[in-house]
């Protein structure tokens, strides 16, 4: 809204130009850097009709997860449709993979009649090994809110000098990462989860494929995946017609447990 002539950018997975570090849209030269974790926080509040202003060219990082916006989403309201749900359904298993041996990354989506995402990691960090590295989360559980978004982002001291000499994350810091040296967590207050971690890597996963469009009915995969990979498998996936179907549930009885309605509030 902050250009001359506001543009407009739709969401969606070919509008996703850059991977690095973060997630980002751009429509007729017109950027905006880290949309993942407001998109993760409307998939994980079952939102999937709305138009966001912003006035930079970065989605504002917060305190570096998605708990802020699910907040302030809840707090502007709700508003339901008189109209199902449309989603796309996966058909059939679709995958992306890069390297080989112990360099090997992988992500795929399967057939599910929900959407739960299971994500490992492999760091080979003093700091990230004593963690928890696998975690499968069912978004029909309801605990989005509770178990997933506040998981902060994270890198090292070297990454985010690096993203501030790229204009990006400028006001990153403690107060909104996790930061780490070579060997330890900086922040004083420690961790949110056990695993934060990997479940962060979940609530970025979530927020790259809501980009699709529409909520997905999939068993997400994942491993040392990220960004760009994930932009990857929903390009692949949109490259197959035959690998999903838009579906909707006109008796909601017969839609997945927990997709009836909205997530519950905090």
């Amino acid at each position: 809204m902050d250009l001359p002539t506001p543009v407009e950018i739709p969401v969606h997975a070919l509008a996703v130009t850059d991977t690095r570090l973060a997630s980002t849209i751009e429509n007729h030269g017109a950027k905006v850097h880290t949309i993942e974790h407001l998109m993760s926080a409307l998939a994980g509040l079952g939102l999937d009709n709305a138009y966001i202003d912003i006035t930079a060219e970065e989605v504002p990082i917060l305190d570096g997860s998605a708990a802020s916006f699910v907040y302030l989403l809840q707090s502007a309201g709700v508003v339901m449709q008189p109209a199902p749900k449309r989603f796309i359904r996966v058909l059939k298993r679709v995958e992306v993979r890069e390297g080989e041996g112990k360099h090997v990354k992988w992500a795929r989506l399967d057939p599910y009649h929900g959407y739960k995402l299971k994500f490992e990691i492999e760091f080979a960090h003093p700091a990230v090994d004593a963690t928890g590295q696998c975690v499968e989360f069912d978004l029909g559980s309801g605990q989005y809110a509770r178990e997933i978004a506040r998981a902060r982002t994270f890198g090292f001291t070297r990454d985010v000098e690096m993203m501030r000499a790229n204009g990006l994350a400028l006001g990153g810091g403690l107060d909104n990462a996790i930061v780490m040296d070579d060997v330890k967590v900086l922040n004083a207050d420690g961790l949110r989860y056990s695993d934060e971690f990997v479940k962060h890597k979940i609530l970025d996963a979530m927020g790259d494929l809501f980009v699709v469009g529409k909520p997905l009915l999939a068993a997400y995969s994942a491993y040392r995946s990220g960004h760009a990979m994930n932009n990857q498998l929903l390009r692949a996936l949109m490259s197959q017609p035959d690998a999903f179907e838009i579906a909707s549930f006109d008796d909601a009885s017969d839609a997945p447990l927990g997709f009836a309605q909205p997530a519950p509030a905090w």
